[in-house]
């Protein structure tokens, strides 16, 4: 099965000199899509677009300009160890209804990640994304409650930082909602996959190093938190039953 890695760029040269020569050793296509001035290092090959997209609509258009069975959503700033891309493309190739499989992702000192998370509710989004989340742990949605895994397990959704999509159920969703411009879409596109029976694999023997500036969690008021509170209203108009889960 053939691998194309879709990287969308914002403006990150510095971490596409580290991340793509690794990435392109291990997949079978590599398109990198540019959306501002300066996106990518000198003389590396790029698809430049005239106006900034948002992250679903660069990956779908990445998708679209290739026929490779699946597709890797990576970001500029995830860096996988050596045989991460083949440990997710074997897993995929033994298991059809496997819709998307993510890594064991790490911080750059190599500590766990939380990137295997639970669908979100009302009470945890509360709390995460007001000041509640410097005091009300969320162990649970982040799967802290749990001894890490060892082998491949289930799981609701995954940090779309890097993660390895089958082409067949991207064309039977209609690939990522395109109305996120950013935050929320990896969410939506995993919760779709899971309404139409697709499952969700976290792979633990395929690490990822990502840095994950989590500049959200950082900063109270930025654009960037309009637009998560902008992809999360989205997702509960789309999915308005996630108000009542527990």
């Amino acid at each position: 099965m053939k691998v194309v890695a879709v990287v969308v760029s914002h403006g990150h040269p510095r971490e596409l000199e580290e991340s793509l020569p690794v990435l392109r050793e291990q997949v079978d296509e590599l398109v990198v899509i540019a959306n501002i001035p300066d996106s990518v290092p000198g003389g590396v090959e790029a698809v430049h677009n005239e106006q900034p997209l948002g992250f679903g609509a660069n990956v779908n258009m990445g998708a679209a300009l290739t026929t490779a069975e699946l597709v890797l959503s990576a970001n500029p700033d995830a860096v996988p160890e050596r045989g991460a891309v083949d440990a997710l493309r074997a897993f995929m190739a033994e298991h059809p209804r496997c819709g998307v499989a993510g890594p064991c992702m790490v911080f750059p000192d190599g500590s766990p990640q939380p990137s295997r998370r639970r669908f979100p509710t009302v009470l945890g989004t509360i709390v995460r994304r007001t000041p509640l989340r410097l005091v009300v742990p969320q162990r649970r949605h982040f799967h802290l409650d749990e001894t890490q895994p060892t082998q491949p397990v289930e799981t609701d959704w995954m940090l779309g930082g890097f993660l390895l999509l089958r082409r067949v159920m991207l064309d039977e969703l209609g690939g990522f909602d395109e109305g996120f411009r950013l935050y929320g879409e990896d969410i939506d596109l995993q919760y779709r996959a899971m309404q139409a029976g697709w499952e969700r694999w976290y792979v633990p023997q395929a690490v990822v190093r990502h840095e994950h500036k989590a500049e959200t969690d950082k900063r109270w008021l930025t654009r960037r938190t309009l637009w998560h509170w902008r992809g999360i209203f989205r997702f509960v108009r789309k999915h308005p039953e996630r108000l009542l889960a527990r």
